[in-house]
């Protein structure tokens, strides 16, 4: 009920756009629930979806001059943001190819509004009724479509968030593996060095310890050369009888 006394209150809105002004555009845009309903660059607008490109450039114009900032210095933050919602939303319809996806969007609610009609109706038949659906009147038929393109185009949103989180968490675990390499590098360079200095210390010392052992043993020698040269025999004592 909530939903449909707003799309009234919108369509009464939209009855009036000849004569909005700066702020009654601005509050439009900006009001409770705006993120949802601007998410279709054509509700944005206020054009119908088969609206041609010309008269959609038209309305972007239009509705640029109204809430320019330089034209709203007494509101000139929100008419910021009003003004990039409507830049927003024409650089999606001014596209062929991002403009195609939100007219497919209008034609998968239509069918899926007729097919929710007919299912309806096919209850009906097996309950032996011949009720007439509220949706086959058409103001109802349009308000039926309108809320589910709302619906799609807030499937799209939900998806493409989706996607971007994927591949942000993708990212940022390509990221924490390419660091956690370059510190896995890092370690093993510096593990590298290290041990390129340790090993010549090594080397360093053993040749020392030759070294000495190779001197501690000329001199071992030496002295025991000595030693053989300053032997003196010992005396013979005469015999005695």
């Amino acid at each position: 009920e909530s939903f449909d006394d707003f799309y009234t209150e919108v369509k009464e809105i939209e009855k009036r756009d000849s004569v909005l002004t700066s702020k009654q555009q601005i509050d439009r845009l900006l009001r409770s629930g705006s993120t949802y309903f601007n998410l279709n660059p054509f509700e944005v607008l206020q054009l119908e979806h088969d609206t041609h490109i010309d008269q959609i450039k038209k309305k972007y114009r239009s509705l640029c001059i109204l809430l320019h900032p330089d034209k709203n210095q007494d509101n000139k933050e929100r008419a910021q943001d009003a003004f990039e919602i409507v830049n927003k939303a024409w650089k999606v319809l001014e596209n062929e190819v991002t403009r195609k996806k939100c007219l497919d969007i209008y034609e998968e609610a239509k069918d899926r509004t007729d097919m929710m009609i007919a299912e309806k109706k096919k209850k009906l038949r097996k309950e032996g009724k011949n009720d007439v659906i509220p949706e086959e009147e058409p103001g109802k038929y349009k308000h039926a479509i309108y809320v589910m393109v709302m619906k799609l185009f807030a499937d799209m949103e939900r998806r493409r968030q989706q996607l971007n989180q994927r591949d942000q968490e993708e990212r940022k675990r390509k990221r924490e593996a390419e660091i956690e390499e370059e510190e896995l590098r890092n370690y093993n360079k510096e593990w590298q060095k290290n041990f390129e200095e340790s090993r010549q210390n090594r080397v360093n010392s053993w040749q020392t310890f030759q070294a000495g052992a190779s001197s501690s043993g000329e001199q071992k020698k030496k002295k025991k050369q000595k030693k053989f040269q300053t032997f003196n025999p010992p005396k013979i004592k005469p015999e005695t009888r």
